[in-house]
């Protein structure tokens, strides 16, 4: 599906539950932006309930920098979606 996109789109993926950081990894190795959050899964790892939506960020932020990637910052993203 990433091939049907233009070559200027901004996209993202995201998966539900257990798919979360494995669509991370996918979706940042396929040259994609990410996103967690409760509304799309609860658990750190199976059987681990996340805290806060902050775990959630500081995991997924682990996986980018493992793939030698870097977040955007707020000003990034808010740059990047022409928000600024």
């Amino acid at each position: 599906m990433r091939e049907a996109l233009p070559s200027n789109a901004i996209w993202g993926g995201f998966g539900v539950g257990s798919a979360s950081f494995p669509m991370v990894a996918q979706s940042t190795l396929l040259g994609g932006n990410v996103r967690v959050g409760f509304e799309d899964n609860f658990y750190l790892r199976p059987g681990t309930p996340a805290k806060s939506n902050a775990q959630l960020v500081e995991k997924t932020v682990a996986v980018l920098r493992a793939l030698d990637k870097e977040p955007a910052s707020p000003d990034e993203a808010r740059e990047m979606l022409g928000l600024k």
